[in-house]
């Protein structure tokens, strides 16, 4: 095992010195803003929990492709394959009932990549949380609270590049008509909204909550595990002036949201699109694009293709392509950068953003590097003026 560790060492060697001559020659710094803490010494592997901006040598790439076909080959009987989707919300709402609000914590890091969710009345109350590098939380690769050092990663991001997007963002849905509803709905009289679809037990509400008191805005939330949408409504900060937690299945075609179509400024979908068996998720795409408003915006955060967590499941546990049941029950998927775009653009929305986030991940009490993989996206709802002239 110990010369394995080091030869993956000795390989990585090779790409750090040749990403350190590219980001010389680009100014030192990446151009994606996820993060700026890049490894240019392998020697220094071992120093810091997280690396950003991590290539992958051709032979780590073909590697990867072929783990991901050994585990794939043997895949779940079709005859028992269905529970996973029609039984989902169980599998979840068990997994918040043994968990609780105790398994992730807090999402930190979502106004540094997502300053789209301030609305423009807002200063945000806890600036360390809007500008400085924090501790940022993923989900276990596989749904286990057994190694927490897959919950935590160091997340910094460039504040100006964000601060401007976030600027022409909030310009562009203010620009949008005001919903015209007869039917009176929680929110109405806001005028900036949010909607955060798969919420769990409020990791993303709450930091926002936080963040725009003060601000003429309104956040919704929602999840198809009771349980979890229990533990929202119980925490301390949840206040029916400024958030409207409800159960709701977006699998579901028929079941309608407590708000009208093209109300919503900002649509929020971390780590939740991967649990959605993957012939499902362009028709939850395409539903919740009605929802936004012309300008508004979707936020997407979830996992990418070959991601660590994605190499490391047995045979036996494959649903699909890319598609996998973890032991606890739960589904998840791994995109591709293109899958995204084309699940987003055949919704009628148009790119902003659309990342993939390779990162090196170190225990470094074990001395073991990991790849990990996350895909980042913003993707806007086109004006009625640029539709009727395309």
């Amino acid at each position: 095992m110990h010369k394995m560790q080091c030869s993956s060492v000795v390989r990585l060697a090779g790409v750090f010195r040749r990403f350190s001559r590219r980001l010389k020659s680009t100014g030192g710094r990446p151009s994606a803003p996820l993060g700026s803490r890049v490894l240019t010494n392998p020697d220094d592997i071992f120093k810091h929990n997280m690396w950003d901006h991590v290539q992958w040598t051709e032979e780590e790439k073909e590697n990867a492709r072929q783990k991901a076909e050994e585990n794939s080959c043997e895949q779940i009987p079709l005859t028992e394959q269905g529970k996973f989707t029609t039984e989902a919300f169980q599998y979840w709402d068990k997994f918040y009932e043994t968990h609780q609000d105790k398994f992730f914590k807090d999402r930190k890091w979502l106004f540094l990549e997502f300053p789209e969710l301030l609305p423009p009345d807002a200063k945000c109350h806890n600036t360390n949380m809007c500008l400085d590098d924090q501790q940022a939380e993923y989900p276990h690769p596989m749904g286990s609270s057994t190694d927490p050092e897959t919950r935590y990663q160091h997340h910094e991001s460039s504040t100006n590049h964000h601060r401007t997007e976030a600027s022409n963002h909030q310009e562009s849905c203010h620009q949008a008509p005001a919903v015209k509803n007869e039917t009176a709905f929680p929110g109405q009289h806001a005028s900036f909204r949010i909607l955060e679809v798969g919420c769990g037990v409020g990791n993303s509400v709450f930091p926002i909550i936080n963040s725009i008191k003060d601000a003429d805005a309104f956040v919704y939330c929602c999840d198809f595990s009771p349980c979890a949408i229990q533990l929202v409504k119980e925490h301390p900060d949840y206040s029916g002036s400024v958030c409207h937690a409800f159960v709701h299945d977006i699998c579901e075609e028929t079941a309608s949201f407590p708000f009208p179509p093209q109300s919503l400024d900002v649509i929020l979908a971390v780590f939740v699109l991967s649990s959605i068996h993957p012939d499902r998720i362009q028709g939850v795409v395409n539903q919740l694009s009605m929802y936004l408003k012309h300008g508004g915006i979707l936020l997407f955060r979830d996992y990418g293709r070959y991601d660590f967590s994605q190499l490391r499941f047995k045979k036996g546990r494959c649903l699909s392509e890319n598609f996998y049941i973890r032991g606890d029950g739960t589904c998840v998927y791994f995109f591709t950068k293109e899958e995204v775009h084309d699940l987003f653009s055949q919704a009628g929305l148009e790119e902003i953003q659309n990342l993939e986030d390779r990162r090196l991940q170190v225990n470094r009490g074990k001395k073991v590097a990991m790849h990990r993989v996350w895909m980042q996206s913003k993707y806007r709802k086109l004006h009625l003026s640029t539709l009727s002239s395309s």
